[in-house]
């Protein structure tokens, strides 16, 4: 794929996920945990209902997720909408860039048109339609107290910034909203609004959890109040280059170990989000490692999941 459980305080400590709370520094491995990671919800749980609509909100906010996810892009009109792939043909039963369409008609798509039930075998929404939001519908339809992720997508970074940032403050949200984006424009765009908390660079964050899985060293902890976040998991190609060519090697690599915490926490108040975690096991490792939250696709799933793992939770050597 290419691409801080607080009991009954747990907004206002995910609040410090990025910014307050003091982090776990990584539970040692042969410690209890005793807090578990939140739980955010991927597109607003993108495994329960059609991602990023006001019906995936509602039931993640049912389900007890602790934050939201939500991916942005910009309308024909300017206006912050979510979705997530380049085509509406991915999702919906329209086809085209989410930028050829007005906010207006991007709400009459059927964003919950390719949306395959549990079973396997059945498309719910077809007889139910749920429409593209914009982000200040969903803005209103989290609970106030709720922290939301914004997740820029599409180019050039400038417009979509100021739209969002306009919201933002019409909105009084910035308090509860992070920026992060797989395209370091944004990094650049939003440095322009002091209020805005960022997620360091997904380049930033990729190649110090090589360097310290390559054994290269912890050169470059992230500044103190950082956020990075990165798949728990992942596909990568390794390329090794010849004199008269070059070998690829494919891997899964696990990102998030011991050391490569470590050497995120080397400041103070840096949270870190393991993205991806959607089973009991990784759930276990990223409370093990210490992790502030994971990103998952189903918040009624992984909810349970906690659940079971509430009280102290022994971490083996």
């Amino acid at each position: 794929m290419p691409r801080l459980f607080c009991a009954g305080l747990v907004f206002a400590c995910f609040g410090a996920l990025l910014s307050g709370c003091a982090a776990p520094s990584g539970a040692p491995r042969d410690a209890s945990v005793t807090r578990l990671p939140l739980i955010i919800a991927h597109r607003g749980g993108t495994g329960d209902a059609p991602e990023n609509t006001l019906e995936a909100i509602r039931l993640a906010v049912e389900h007890h997720a602790d934050a939201m996810w939500l991916t942005v892009q910009l309308s024909k009109d300017g206006v912050p909408v979510l979705y997530r792939p380049e085509d509406l043909s991915a999702l919906t039963d329209a086809s085209g860039p989410v930028a050829g369409r007005t906010a207006e008609e991007l709400a009459r798509v059927n964003a919950g048109w390719r949306f395959l039930a549990v079973d396997g075998h059945s498309y719910p929404y077809r007889q139910r339609p749920v429409g593209i939001p914009t982000l200040r519908e969903a803005l209103r339809a989290i609970p106030a107290s709720m922290p939301v992720v914004l997740d820029m997508k599409a180019l050039p970074a400038g417009p979509q910034a100021d739209a969002v940032a306009r919201v933002l403050s019409e909105e009084n949200a910035w308090s509860r909203a992070t920026l992060y984006s797989t395209e370091a424009a944004y990094q650049h765009s939003f440095a322009a609004y002091p209020q805005a908390k960022v997620f360091e660079s997904r380049d930033a964050t990729r190649g110090r959890l090589v360097r310290v899985l390559l054994d290269q060293g912890c050169i470059d902890p992230p500044a103190e109040h950082a956020s990075a976040a990165f798949e728990m998991h992942r596909s990568v190609t390794v390329v090794e280059k010849f004199t008269l060519g070059e070998g690829r090697s494919e891997v899964s690599a696990t990102l998030w170990t011991p050391a490569t915490v470590a050497c995120f926490r080397q400041r103070p108040d840096v949270h870190l989000v393991a993205i991806a975690v959607n089973n009991a096991e990784d759930y276990r490792a990223a409370a093990c490692l210490g992790m502030d939250a994971v990103l998952a696709d189903s918040p009624a799933k992984m909810a349970e999941i906690r659940a079971r793992m509430t009280g102290a939770l022994r971490c083996a050597k």
